[in-house]
């Protein structure tokens, strides 16, 4: 074994979770890439406490983002984008964006609605432009829909998409084929980062 196999990356992923049904989804993401023994993965949530005057405010977050190999984006899908609470912290890196401190560093994107198009391409859109503003390499999904495990069932390939299979007033829940492409994606997110990582840097 030589010290390149025993490297450890690391992914963070970085939501903001108002139901709770995007917090489900980071956490099936996480479960897939901690498959990886050479991959660390932090979950980073958004907590609106850390927004005062629509500024967010973070910097234990913002520091582990900055030990990241990649950074995966999340955010359910409001009104047609991204909820307002991801988008006060993607503002907040503005100085990150100055310094270039993301750059060449892997992205991701991720995104839930309580229907099935609910417009979340707008999301994924904004996220991966976020990414180009960074200098980020942006990681498309691979995985071909209508799978007969429900992989992919939505078929989105700039990311993942989701979307809430609880009744409205009931706890949060994801489609279980929702949850599998979660896992798939996380496993998707840390085999790239491995092969990718060091390439890109």
């Amino acid at each position: 074994m030589t010290i390149k196999d025993i490297h450890m990356h690391r992914v963070s992923i970085v939501y903001f979770s108002q139901a709770g049904t995007t917090a489900l989804l980071a956490e099936a993401i996480g479960r897939g890439a901690r498959a990886d023994a050479n991959v660390d993965v932090a979950l980073l949530r958004i907590r609106p406490e850390s927004i005062h005057e629509g500024r967010w405010q973070d910097d234990d977050t913002l520091h582990a983002l900055a030990d990241s190999d990649t950074i995966v984006f999340g955010a359910p899908t409001y009104m047609g984008g991204g909820a307002a609470q991801f988008k006060a912290f993607a503002d907040a890196t503005a100085h990150v964006w100055y310094q270039r401190q993301w750059k060449h560093k892997l992205a991701a994107g991720f995104t839930i609605s309580g229907s099935p198009s609910g417009d979340k391409l707008h999301t994924l859109s904004y996220l991966s432009a976020l990414a180009a503003q960074h200098g980020m390499v942006w990681l498309n999904w691979d995985e071909l829909p209508r799978q007969a495990d429900g992989t992919n069932r939505i078929g989105s390939f700039s990311g993942l998409m989701a979307q809430n299979h609880a009744p409205p007033g009931t706890p949060p829940a994801l489609d279980p084929a929702d949850e599998l492409s979660a896992e798939n994606f996380g496993r998707y997110i840390s085999s790239s980062t491995r092969r990718l990582s060091r390439v890109v840097a």
